[in-house]
């Protein structure tokens, strides 16, 4: 009796394959770093298919951080939804997490504050993408501080960004084994400050 085939998957579109070139090459590069004829020649497509999908490479790196936005967001959704009406419990999970991400060898940082970093210009597609993400997390982040009961919400929240912000940095300077391995225990120390019992 024969074996019955399965049909096999499609190959991945030539704007999937481009964009998930970009995002490694842009992540572990840098976006400036990367040229057009690089992610072509990762993706295995053409020039002229790379253009017709993304108008040009700074297009093709907001594109690149919007994906990056996405998930980020799924991670902290899947903390909150690890704690449910437990803002504190997920913070922390989210933190012990990223402490666990921090101490990987190939790990950048955050691409959308990388980005920030590389591309000053208020008007940069870049830019206005990574920016965006930082603001709504700012709000996410005081508005966690008030659910816990801060005594002065903005205050915590924006520790807990500086926190988050300052374990992306470190991790890039100071390796494997470097602060971020205690970021989890800072924020519960910071969260424990600010939060009457």
């Amino acid at each position: 009796m024969a074996k019955e085939q399965r049909p096999e998957s499609p190959p991945p579109r030539a704007a999937d394959r481009i964009r998930r070139s970009a995002r490694d090459l842009f992540y572990h590069q840098g976006i400036r770093a990367v040229g057009v004829d690089a992610i072509v020649a990762e993706a295995g497509v053409t020039t002229p298919s790379l253009y017709r999908t993304f108008a040009s490479k700074d297009e093709l790196a907001a594109a690149y951080l919007r994906d990056y936005e996405v998930e980020f967001w799924s991670r902290l959704v899947a903390a909150a939804q690890a704690h449910p009406d437990d803002p504190r419990a997920q913070i922390l999970a989210y933190f012990t997490a990223l402490a666990e991400r921090a101490d990987r060898p190939d790990y950048r940082g955050c691409g959308l504050t990388n980005a920030c970093i590389e591309y000053p210009e208020a008007d940069h597609p870049a830019r206005r993408v990574s920016v965006a993400n930082k603001r709504k997390v700012r709000e996410r982040l005081i508005d966690m501080a008030r659910r816990m009961g801060a005594s002065d919400p903005d205050m915590l929240g924006d520790g807990l960004q500086l926190l988050m912000e300052g374990a992306y940095a470190s991790s890039q300077l100071l390796g494997i084994g470097g602060p971020t391995r205690h970021l989890a225990q800072a924020a519960a120390c910071l969260i424990d400050a600010c939060v009457a019992n």
